[in-house]
């Protein structure tokens, strides 16, 4: 029983901090998909604090999983730990059901599972997590009560410190298929299904049935085809289909025109600003994203603006930001995977991300230009 609760602590326990971790690297991915999950249940109410709510999940998941790891507070952990995995398991069951949202989040960006992938894993860790519950009394503390607690509060401050970090900065790890170093024209490629299909054939006299590879069957027999009729056809599959890391991307302007191609595809540096609320966006940067542009410009180096709001919203900003550069329409979702920042920075050459920076961090035009544009 001591071995059993052991393990099972360690799994459940290494699961909760690295989902807790993983979240709380990315706090803005996991508060977009909270409002995704908030607006289909129309609770919209509770959309205005729900990075704090996403912060602090983070930091408790991560804790308990840390004081399930280290044996603190088995107590405490341990219905802490069942009352999270009974409100998991109920939640994922609900959305496997109903479906509102695709993936979950449970593991942020880092791992993509389905909803009913997350309730199979959630009722392994809820099955565990009772376990460990039924042998609580095998185990004690190997620390004193204050080290215990100092190890506690150090499990809640780290992932608070992350997760703060990361939304005034960009993530610490970079999960998204927009990561520094990835060729976005492969990004957006979907990967084509591959599969062997087979045709099955009835012999009209003898009944006997056969397969064929639809490559090599004998077609041109004339007296095979008079003696066999077609029946059905069978698909193999070999590679399933798979959805492009990057989907929904299309760069538009005014009059509808496809601009992906010469903006993704620019052999040289380009330079995209992202703002995919402007009227939520940090309207003081663009005061230094100006000085920039003109910069840029001057050194003919590519610098367009990218914004899921819509012409009215673009032309009020352009004139109270006074900015020069294009500004295209995309979709705001897909802005949002690009960079955790609104506005944000984006380097590209040659199709691939060179350096993205937060708004907090943006650079001089004269630091960049030494490091990057050569």
């Amino acid at each position: 029983m001591k071995a059993l609760r052991i393990i099972s602590r360690l799994i459940v326990g290494l699961t909760f901090m690295f989902s807790g971790f993983v979240k709380g690297v990315d706090p803005m991915g996991l508060t977009y998909k909270f409002t995704e999950y908030l607006e289909v249940y129309n609770m919209e109410w509770l959309i205005p604090s729900v990075l704090y709510l996403a912060i602090i999940l983070c930091a408790i998941e991560f804790a308990v999983g840390a004081a399930l790891v280290f044996n603190l507070k088995p107590k405490i952990a341990t219905w802490a730990s069942l009352v999270l995995m009974v409100g998991f398991t109920t939640l994922t069951l609900l959305s496997a059901i109903n479906n509102p949202v695709s993936d979950c989040g449970c593991f942020g960006d880092a791992i993509k599972l389905t909803n009913w992938e997350t309730f199979y894993k959630n009722v392994v860790l809820l099955v565990l997590v009772i376990v460990i519950l039924l042998t609580r009394y095998f185990s004690k503390p190997s620390l004193n009560f204050k080290l215990q607690l100092v190890f506690l509060i150090v499990a809640i401050l780290f992932p608070l410190f992350i997760s703060v970090y990361s939304y005034r900065h960009l993530p610490l790890i970079d999960f998204l298929p927009w990561k520094e170093g990835n060729k976005i024209s492969e990004q957006i490629v979907a990967t084509p299904e591959k599969a062997k299909i087979f045709l099955i054939y009835k012999n009209k006299k003898t009944g006997e049935v056969k397969e064929y590879p639809s490559d090599n069957f004998p077609w041109q027999d004339t007296v095979w085809v008079a003696n066999w009729e077609f029946q059905d056809q069978r698909k193999e599959i070999i590679q399933p289909y798979k959805q492009a890391p990057i989907h929904d991307f299309i760069i538009m302007d005014e009059s509808g025109n496809d601009l992906t191609p010469s903006i993704i595809g620019n052999q040289g540096y380009q330079f995209i600003i992202v703002a995919h609320n402007l009227r939520e966006t940090h309207k003081e940067s663009f005061l230094k994203i100006n000085e920039f542009q003109k910069l840029c410009e001057k050194d003919s180096f590519s610098f367009v603006g990218l914004t899921g709001s819509g012409k009215n919203d673009v032309d009020d900003f352009r004139h109270e930001a006074q900015t020069q550069f294009p500004i295209y329409s995309m979709d705001e979702t897909a802005l949002k995977t690009m960079i955790r920042s609104n506005p944000g920075l984006v380097l590209l050459h040659n199709g691939t991300v060179v350096r993205k920076w937060h708004y907090n961090d943006f650079p001089t035009y004269s630091k960049t230009k030494e490091k990057y544009l050569k």
